[in-house]
C-alpha cells in the first residue's frame, strides 16, 4: 500500500492531469524497465505528457511532495536509466511527437523529445536531408540526447553531442529553459547544452530539440567482408582510419555474432570475423573508396566482397547488424541481455579486443563481440541466466577485467551507453576526482534529488 506522503503526491498529480496520469499496475510496470538485465523497479504512477507546459507542471507538483521524477522515452536504454529505484513519477514524452521546424536552407530542424530517429527520417525523406545518428534502436531523440547516443554512423558524422545545436528543458525547480539555438557555433557563456546531453535525466528533463541535418548522399554503397581472422578485420579498421577513407560506417562481428544473425535473420554469411562497411558521396567517389578499402583489406587476409547499392539491400544488411542483441539473446532460451560499452583509442583496438575475447573464451560465458570500430568502441553482447547468481558474479567480474583493460589503455568505460545503474562505480575509477564537481553541478540544478535519482552516482 502506498504512504500518505505518495498517495497525496498521486491526488494532487490527479488533479491537474486527469488521464493523462496513469497509476495502474500495468502502466508502471511498463515503464520500470529497459533492455537491459537490471532488476526491474516501477514507478508510483506514470504521467504520458502532451507538452513542455506539462511537465514543468508535474515538475513543481512532484517538488511539493518530495516525490522522485524519471524521465521515459520508449525504454530502449541499456544501463537502467528508466527504473525507478526510488519509485515516484515517470514523465513518458512518447505523446511529445511533433515535428515543429525545418530548415532546408540552414540544414537544421526543431522537434519535440518524443519524436523518433525514424519518424524524423521518414518525415525528412522528401526534404533531401536526414538525421545521421543511429543508435541501431528507434530511440526518442529527447532520450538519444540525455544518454549522449551515437551508432553506427558516429564515425563519419559524430555523435550526439555533436549534432545537437540547442534543447528546451525542465528543470527541478519547473523553470523551462532553452539553450544553444541555430547558429552553428557560440562563445557566449557556459555551454549548458553540452551539459545536458548525456546528463541521463539527472539535471533536468529535455522536451524540445533543435539538431543538425545533412544532405542525403548522391550514392550509397554497403559492403560486408569476411576475414581469416579477427585480428586481420581489425587491423584493416586501424589502418582505414589512419589512411583518411572516408568511411561513413564500419562495423565488426565476430564469427560468433554472425552464426547468431544468420540463425536470427536468415542472412547466410560466412561465419568468420567480418566487417561491414558504407561509404557515402557521388557514384564516382564511393567506386573509387570503395576500390581502395578492397585492396587494403587483402593485405589483412579479407574473403569475399559482398555488395548492396540497392536500398532494400542495404537495410536488410544494416537490419542484421542492428538486430545482433537480439540475435545473441536468441542464441540462448530465456536470457537477457548484458552489453558492454568500452571504447579505446584506435591505435589500441586490436589488443584491447583481442584480449577481451581471449578472456571471454576462458570463461563459462556465453557472448559475442560487435562494435562501433571505426571509432574505437566495441561491445561484448552476453546471453545471461540473470537468475543464477554464480553466473551473474561471472559477468560482472568479467565486464570489470574489460572494463580495466579500456581504462589502462587510454579508454573509456562506457562510449555510448552511459552510466546509469550498471556503470556508477566504473565512473568513480575512471574519473574518481571529478565525482565531486560533478555532484557540486547536480546539486546546483536539483538540490532535493528529484530528477532521476539513484543514477549515475550517489548525490550524497
Amino acid at each position: 500500500m502506498k504512504n500518505r506522503a505518495v498517495r497525496n503526491a498521486i491526488s494532487e498529480l490527479k488533479q491537474r492531469f486527469g488521464a493523462q496520469l496513469s497509476d495502474s499496475a500495468g502502466d508502471c510496470e511498463a515503464h520500470g524497465r529497459d533492455e537491459s538485465f537490471h532488476e526491474p523497479a516501477s514507478p508510483d504512477a506514470v504521467l504520458f505528457a502532451q507538452s513542455t507546459e506539462d511537465v514543468a507542471d508535474a515538475v513543481k507538483i512532484c517538488g511539493s511532495h518530495d516525490f522522485p521524477i524519471v524521465p521515459f522515452g520508449v525504454g530502449t536504454s541499456l544501463e537502467g536509466h528508466v527504473i525507478a529505484v526510488q519509485g515516484g513519477l515517470s514523465i513518458d514524452l512518447s505523446r511529445m511527437d511533433q515535428i515543429l521546424e525545418v530548415n532546408v536552407s540552414d540544414l537544421d530542424c526543431t522537434i519535440q523529445a518524443g519524436v523518433t530517429r525514424k519518424q524524423l527520417n521518414t518525415y525528412l525523406r522528401d526534404t533531401g536531408l536526414f538525421f545521421p545518428v543511429d543508435p541501431g534502436a528507434d530511440a526518442t531523440l529527447g532520450g538519444m540526447c540525455a544518454t549522449a547516443a551515437s551508432g553506427t554512423n558516429a564515425v563519419r558524422y559524430g555523435t550526439m553531442r555533436e549534432n545537437v545545436l540547442g534543447v528546451e528543458a525542465v528543470l527541478a525547480n519547473g523553470d523551462i529553459v532553452s539553450t544553444g539555438g541555430r547558429a552553428r557555433k557560440s562563445a557566449a557563456g557556459y555551454d549548458l547544452t553540452r551539459l545536458l546531453i548525456g546528463s541521463e535525466g539527472t539535471l533536468g528533463i529535455i522536451t524540445q530539440v533543435t539538431l543538425r541535418l545533412y544532405g542525403i548522399p548522391e550514392a550509397v554503397s554497403a559492403c560486408v567482408c569476411p576475414f581469416d581472422t579477427l585480428d586481420g578485420a581489425i587491423e584493416s579498421v586501424i589502418a582505414t582510419i589512419q589512411m583518411g577513407l572516408p568511411v561513413a560506417r564500419i562495423e565488426l562481428l565476430d564469427e560468433l555474432q554472425i552464426r547468431a544473425c544468420n540463425r536470427y535473420a536468415d542472412i547466410g554469411l560466412p561465419e568468420q570475423p567480418t566487417l561491414f562497411l558504407e561509404f557515402h558521396g557521388t557514384e564516382d567517389g564511393i567506386t573509387d573508396d570503395t576500390m581502395r578499402f578492397k585492396e587494403l583489406a587483402r593485405e589483412f587476409g579479407s574473403g569475399e566482397f559482398q555488395w548492396a547499392t540497392h536500398q532494400e539491400d542495404r537495410n536488410r544488411l544494416w537490419a542484421a547488424r542492428h538486430d545482433a542483441a537480439y540475435a545473441t539473446t536468441q542464441m540462448r532460451a530465456g536470457s537477457k541481455l548484458m552489453t558492454t560499452d568500452v571504447c579505446v583509442p584506435i591505435s589500441r583496438l586490436a589488443e584491447c579486443i583481442l584480449k577481451t575475447k581471449q578472456d571471454l573464451d576462458g570463461t563459462d560465458l556465453m557472448g559475442t563481440i560487435a562494435g562501433h570500430v571505426g571509432d574505437g568502441n566495441f561491445h561484448v553482447i552476453l546471453a545471461l541466466n540473470a537468475d543464477d547468481p554464480d553466473e551473474v558474479e561471472a559477468m560482472e567480474a568479467f565486464n570489470e577485467r574489460l572494463i580495466e583493460r579500456a581504462l589502462g589503455l587510454g579508454g573509456t568505460c562506457t562510449g555510448e551507453h552511459g552510466i546509469g545503474l550498471g556503470k556508477m562505480d566504473f565512473l568513480i575509477r575512471e574519473h574518481g576526482d571529478l565525482i565531486g564537481p560533478m555532484r557540486l553541478i547536480k546539486q546546483a540544478f536539483d538540490p532535493q534529488n528529484l530528477l532521476n535519482p539513484g543514477k549515475i552516482f550517489d548525490f550524497e
